[in-house]
């Protein structure tokens, strides 16, 4: 497992950080993103949906599970889990199946349903440093 760890010191930075990681993003890449409220996920999600040509604006999925952005390169599958309160509510909606699919799934609060995520992903750890607008953040790719 690789690590890097770098900081954004602005919510441009971050989306500027995930323009970058969207270049090495193919289909069938799930992204995990974790970090409590505010420490910049969405901000990431809309950087990698920048890099992949999305043109729709991103939102964030709190209240519907899933948004898919299909205007880019391949299908951007952004979820939020942080609602669920079990795997088998993702089952039952077969939402699963964007996982690992035709796209690349970017996944927040994936704590949520562990049970859910594929061994290979790219994990990352958004975390608010006390200082204004600086995000320490940490990548790992699990092979």
């Amino acid at each position: 497992m690789a690590e890097r760890l770098t900081e954004t010191n602005s919510a441009a930075e971050t989306r500027d950080l995930g323009e970058q990681l969207a270049a090495e993003l193919q289909a069938g890449d799930v992204v995990l993103l974790e970090g409590d409220l505010g420490a910049g996920k969405s901000e990431l999600t809309r950087g990698i949906a920048r890099g992949l040509g999305v043109t729709e604006t991103v939102t964030s999925p709190s209240f519907t599970i899933l948004n898919v952005y299909e205007s880019g390169r391949c299908p951007l599958y952004h979820f939020d889990w942080y609602r669920l309160e079990s795997a088998e509510e993702l089952y039952e909606l077969g939402l699963d199946e964007y996982l690992g699919g035709d796209g690349i799934a970017v996944v927040e609060w994936p704590e949520r349903c562990p049970e859910a995520i594929p061994e290979r992903t790219l994990r990352i750890r958004l975390e608010d440093t006390g200082e204004e607008n600086r995000r320490r953040i940490t990548i790992h790719h699990a092979e």
